[in-house]
């Protein structure tokens, strides 16, 4: 079934503006969950499960009307196959920044959009190169405030871009949401008509 919007189930500023970015009517809804690593799980495992469980949550909350497709995503940072989250305090933050300093990290974002018929998922897979970075350069990048509430203690779209010696893969992925994957969701879900956005015009 067509929609002309979508609900995000996510407080994320940086995925508001993706969606904007698109041209995707949305409306903002809670999806509290519990996000912690379970044992024993891999990173890409991690974040589709919490992505499809914001999704979930989403979905089974007040919403009207409740037919409408409910968005989610989740990021993961991931040096040498370890998950890097948001740091607790300036240390933390500090400590991973000189953990990727002159190396190369992943980062995994998933999409999930769940609708009537039921849920959709895709997975976007980025590497991104660090240069070095002085324990100074990492003080001073914790005191913008910047990382505070960032996967990886990095906003790759605000001051930590001159960190970024190379990217393979979504700049929009490293954001928070991937929008190639989004678009081919929100499409098939009938969120996204390009063909009438081009009449419109």
């Amino acid at each position: 079934m067509s929609t002309d919007f979508v609900y995000l189930a996510s407080a994320s500023p940086r995925r508001r503006e993706l969606l904007q970015q698109i041209g995707v009517s949305f409306r903002v809804l809670a999806a509290a969950i519990d996000e912690a690593v379970l044992p024993g799980e891999v990173p890409a495992a991690y974040v589709a499960r919490v992505a499809a469980a914001k999704a979930g949550s989403g979905w089974r909350g007040n919403r009207d009307p409740a037919d409408v497709p409910v968005l989610a995503a989740d990021t993961a940072v991931v040096l040498g196959g370890k998950i890097l989250g948001k740091p607790q305090d300036r240390r933390d933050a500090e400590g991973m920044l000189q953990q990727l300093s002159g190396r190369t990290h992943e980062v995994l974002t998933a999409v999930a959009l769940r609708t009537a018929s039921g849920l959709q998922s895709a997975i976007s897979r980025s590497e991104v190169t660090f240069r070095p970075i002085s324990a100074r350069e990492a003080q001073a990048y914790w005191d913008t405030g910047e990382p505070h509430d960032k996967a990886g203690a990095y906003a790759i779209q605000g001051r930590a871009a001159v960190f970024v010696a190379d990217l393979r893969g979504s700049f929009s992925g490293v954001m928070g949401l991937p929008l190639f994957e989004t678009a081919q969701l929100l499409s098939a879900a009938g969120v996204l008509d390009w063909q009438a956005f081009g009449q419109a015009r």
